[in-house]
């Protein structure tokens, strides 16, 4: 197990107009699950491939132990990865694709021996050790090459989207093991995916990438619950964060309350606003935290229903708000239709503000 820093790492592809990493710099710590986390072309893949020397840096630093690996090659990282596609060798049984690393490295057979009879046991893979690689499943191909990394001893792991060619069901089940597995081992791990579901619960940290750059890194619950920009909240979520444009009134008197009009309907603002008197604000805010009633409440906002989509646990409503698109999650017994009317309820904590210029968090709200 070692500590990952990587320092201002650059990085630009021939012919490109745009940098794939942008003076990114992260820590990692000994035995932390880091998920990177963002849409296809953000980055995270090109970061990934240069701390495992896949991919060599413009500018920056890789230090891996505290040891400075940036221009190592990857045989003397110490390093495991498991990759998007298993990798998996067709021709090898699956007892000599777990045992490969290890027996490129010169083992001794009787190590390799035991080391592949732990991983396999590890992974619940221990009655297809004399099967090739074709007569797996795809889920347990890729224990397979989860195997296979795990038994080197290296520093850190590295993966790649490892989850995404398996079905959904099966998606959800290696996810938990997973999880499970890392945490007994310990090691520090490197994880790319594009799946918000994944990055939210396997990650100890999550550090969301766009364009080059990572925008936000907290734990998981912070990220979803007060994402530092319009882009993370709307990147994560399912349905994502709704957002409302709003003009701030600030009131001429300290002691008036601070609104937001929301299209000819108030809601109450947080004092914070009062400096913004006059100017428009971005209101961010989850689904599953607006309060929805078919009645008319005090303070409630009114909106009109214009699609109702039942999802089991839940149903999900598509209303119209003064003229604005908003997504609430209701109980799956409250029964609307399009057209009628519902009055939504809206809790001061659950609200979060953003500048309508910069549309990044306004962190003294």
């Amino acid at each position: 197990m070692a500590e990952v820093n990587l320092r201002n790492l650059v990085k630009t592809y021939p012919g490109a107009t745009a940098r794939a990493t942008d003076d990114i710099s992260l820590d990692i710590a000994d035995g932390e699950f880091m998920v990177l986390l963002g849409p296809s072309g953000c980055g995270k893949t090109t970061l990934l491939r240069m701390v495992a020397g896949l991919e060599l840096p413009d500018a920056g630093q890789v230090v891996v132990g505290g040891r400075d690996v940036t221009y190592l090659p990857p045989r003397e990282r110490n390093l495991s990865m498991v990759f998007q596609s298993y990798a998996v060798f067709p021709h090898r049984r699956v007892r000599d694709n777990i045992g490969f690393g290890l027996a490129m490295r010169g083992i001794a057979r009787e190590e390799i021996r035991r080391k592949v009879a732990w991983a396999a046991d590890l992974l619940q893979l221990t009655p297809y050790l004399d099967r090739y690689p074709s007569q797996l499943s795809g889920g347990q191909r890729q224990r397979v090459a989860v195997a296979r990394a795990i038994v080197v001893d290296a520093d850190v792991l590295l993966m790649d989207e490892p989850l995404s060619n398996l079905d959904a069901l099966l998606r959800l089940s290696f996810r938990s093991e997973l999880k499970k597995l890392v945490q007994e081992l310990g090691t520090t791990t490197l994880y790319v995916t594009h799946d918000q579901a994944e990055a939210l619960s396997l990650g100890d940290r999550v550090a969301v990438m766009r364009e080059g750059v990572v925008v936000q890194c907290d734990d998981p619950i912070a990220v979803y619950d007060r994402p530092a920009s319009r882009f993370v909240g709307g990147f994560l979520g399912s349905p994502p964060m709704n957002f409302l444009i709003g003009g701030v009134d600030g009131a001429d008197r300290e002691s008036a309350r601070v609104t937001v009009d929301l299209g000819g309907q108030v809601l109450r603002g947080p004092d914070a606003l009062r400096p913004l008197h006059g100017a428009d604000v971005h209101l961010g805010v989850r689904a599953e935290t607006i309060g929805v009633s078919d009645r008319e409440l005090p303070d409630a906002l009114r909106a009109t229903v214009q699609v109702f989509e039942p999802l089991g646990s839940a149903v999900l409503i598509t209303a119209d708000l003064a003229g604005q698109q908003i997504k609430v999650q209701a109980p799956n017994n409250f029964r609307v239709g399009p057209g009628d009317t519902v009055w939504l309820s809206f809790r001061s904590e659950h609200l979060r503000w953003y500048d309508s210029e910069t549309q990044l968090s306004l962190e003294t709200v």
